[in-house]
């Protein structure tokens, strides 16, 4: 069982940060791997290859973290899912999760592992249905602002920054909570992931690309010290 790995590389993060011991980009080793998820059903998961290098080394930056420099990619139903203690899944198309997928996902949520989910503009009608073969019990609510996931380092009042626009619509953070852990959290209308890719592919203003990264490292802070 590959769970006590996952526990053990969580607790060298949370030490780090205890101690405040800096760990810098010339170490031979790393504390742990995050992973991007990668699923079936057309949707182009891949999307933002510049994002999650960009977060870490922000993360490692500004938190301490010594996160290796390059995410993996982990199969929703591959076993290693349980190595990851942070997931980011993306994209603008469909996604489908077998039931075995749906299956492996829950294992890997209710046994202390976090699935970040950014709609990169037309996902959620896909995803929402697809989270419900994981959690048939449960529904995405919407994350209240005082919610520590928007006060870790950086201090984030009125919830999601707004990276890009596409309907207007204010930006949103939903949450899947099991047993009292915010277990998924799922990031609409805001691109956030767009905003952590290297300046020129979007040429978003560095204000917008530093909030971006902030709030990114909070949750990334969150997924990895806050357990119950």
């Amino acid at each position: 069982m590959q769970f006590p790995r996952f526990q053990f590389v969580t607790s060298v993060f949370i030490l780090c940060l205890l101690l405040g011991l800096s760990t810098g980009a010339s170490a031979q080793k790393y504390s742990f791997k995050i992973a991007k998820l990668k699923y079936n059903g057309g949707g182009d998961w891949y999307a933002n290859k510049t994002s999650l290098p960009n977060l870490i080394r922000f993360c490692n930056q500004q938190l301490n973290a010594n996160i290796a420099p390059e995410e993996a990619v982990v199969e929703v139903g591959n076993a290693e899912l349980l190595s990851y203690p942070f997931v980011h899944m993306t994209g603008h198309g469909n996604v489908v999760f077998s039931d075995a997928e749906a299956q492996n996902l829950r294992t890997y949520l209710t046994s202390g592992g976090f699935l970040h989910i950014d709609d990169n503009y037309g996902l959620d009608k896909f995803i929402r249905k697809e989270m419900k073969k994981v959690f048939p019990e449960y529904e995405f609510v919407e994350v209240p602002y005082n919610h520590p996931i928007y006060k870790q380092k950086f201090y984030f009042p009125n919830g999601l920054p707004k990276v890009h626009e596409h309907d207007s619509k204010p930006p949103q953070g939903f949450g899947i909570i099991h047993d009292g852990r915010l277990v998924c959290f799922y990031t609409f209308e805001t691109d956030l992931g767009n905003g952590w890719e290297d300046a020129e592919v979007h040429n978003d203003p560095e204000h917008i690309r530093q909030q971006a990264l902030r709030m990114g490292a909070n949750i990334l802070a969150y997924a990895l010290t806050v357990f119950n």
